[in-house]
């Protein structure tokens, strides 16, 4: 199980039928994408939304956290960049664990939803474990070790990629190399380009991700 800290929104129904994890980019926290709650729970009155902190302080940013170090930005090594990500996908696996748990929900009513190195994370995650996640939503990320995909994954739930074709911080690039190698690998891939958006979430791109999770989390609970 994992120790990291949380911070949890009840559904608007008082239903709790299903979950939204976000999970933050480098350098901030969890806080700082619960607030899409506010616009999404409308629309999604059953769902529960739950915000984690990455494991380690940031090492640029001690307000904030990260999920591993980055070495054009904090001077790390790749080595260490590697490890970091290793092992906190080791413990983000235990709180999906411990979450799905704790809400007494199965696997496919849970919706994981990155930003940036958060969105990193994800890709890396889900995949790798045996009962599928409902859906991944990333936002301005990208595919971590492609390369090992192909043979580390065990399930492939469908993916959403967003991303701002002005993104100054994680090139738009990543976004089309990472579809394919998802692809590749026998992932449901959608995508949508944020028009003029730099590294962020802009109002278009979370209507879309507002669709994707509607769409699978209904369709899961139709099966």
């Amino acid at each position: 199980m994992s120790s990291l800290d949380f911070e949890r929104r009840p559904s608007a129904s008082g239903q709790d039928s299903s979950i939204v994890l976000f999970l933050h980019g480098y350098g901030a926290d969890g806080a700082d994408l619960l607030g899409l709650a506010d616009p999404l729970a409308p629309h999604l009155p059953d769902t529960v939304f739950v915000a984690v902190n990455a494991p380690e302080r940031s090492m640029a940013n001690p307000q904030g956290f990260q999920w591993f170090p980055i070495p054009w930005i904090d001077g790390s090594t790749d080595a260490a960049a590697a490890e970091g990500m290793l092992r906190a996908a080791r413990e983000l696996d235990g709180f999906l664990d411990k979450v799905l748990a704790d809400e007494g929900l199965s696997p496919d009513r849970l919706v994981l939803f990155g930003f940036s190195q958060g969105t990193m994370m994800s890709l890396h995650v889900a995949p790798r474990r045996v009962d599928p996640v409902a859906g991944v939503v990333g936002f301005s990320g990208r595919l971590m070790m492609p390369e090992r995909l192909a043979g580390e994954m065990v399930s492939s739930p469908p993916v959403l990629l967003v991303h701002g074709n002005q993104d100054d911080v994680v090139p738009f690039e990543e976004m089309q190399m990472a579809g394919e190698a998802l692809q590749g690998a026998g992932f449901q891939v959608f995508g949508h380009v944020m028009e003029g958006t730099a590294h962020g979430i802009a109002p278009d791109g979370l209507s879309v991700a507002l669709a994707f999770i509607r769409e699978v989390l209904d369709g899961a609970s139709e099966e």
